[in-house]
């Protein structure tokens, strides 16, 4: 990999990073009630799935799985399924309190963003069609995927600092009616989410 695909690379992978997806929102929603840790830990959630799919697509699996309709429909469908259960969960929520926002374990929120990734197969077409145009097929692929894949993982870790950040800064603004305003809203983007992603073509 030459210097100028790597500086091509990073600016281009953290504007994916921070796209307003399922796991940042959560990440904000998440350091709205319980502060920058909570968000910044249970964004660490998604890592694992992520770097599982980025061994995947360097090993070619990844192709495999997008061009395999009943595997590619089956992750889907369920990652679907979690999306909308999760935002109706806090869409039927209580406004919360300043004691039960902090009832939930640290692990919990780590859980439901692992599970939100892993239940995402769109992750894997990502890698699949946007590491390649980064890569010298010359070269060695598995370290150049090696280092990509690192690449992604931190910059995704800034992503989710921000989100975390972000939300930190509004909590003395999210009084419990707008932050049980805010919880309806993130519980209706997730729904909306798993609804486009059970509805949406494979590519």
């Amino acid at each position: 990999m030459t210097l100028t695909a790597l500086a091509l690379f990073l600016p281009a992978c953290f504007a994916l990073n921070v796209a307003p997806g399922p796991n940042n929102v959560l990440a904000f929603a998440n350091a709205s009630r319980r502060g920058f840790l909570a968000g910044l830990v249970g964004g660490m959630g998604r890592m694992l799935p992520f770097a599982a799919m980025i061994a995947l697509v360097g090993l070619g699996l990844g192709a495999l799985l997008a061009l395999s309709e009943a595997a590619f429909g089956v992750v889907k469908l369920a990652g679907a399924a979690y999306l909308v259960w999760i935002g109706w969960r806090m869409w039927r929520a209580p406004a919360p309190s300043a004691l039960t926002a902090r009832d939930e374990p640290l692990s919990a929120l780590v859980r439901r963003d692992f599970l939100i990734a892993i239940g995402n197969p769109k992750a894997i077409a990502i890698f699949t069609a946007f590491f390649p145009q980064f890569t010298d097929l010359a070269a060695p692929l598995a370290p150049q995927y090696a280092l990509l894949g690192l690449l992604f993982l931190g910059l995704e870790c800034l992503a989710v600092a921000v989100y975390a950040a972000l939300g930190t800064g509004l909590q003395g603004f999210l009084t419990p009616l707008r932050l049980h305003r805010m919880n309806r809203g993130v519980g209706g983007f997730l729904i909306f989410s798993g609804l486009t992603m059970a509805l949406s073509e494979r590519h």
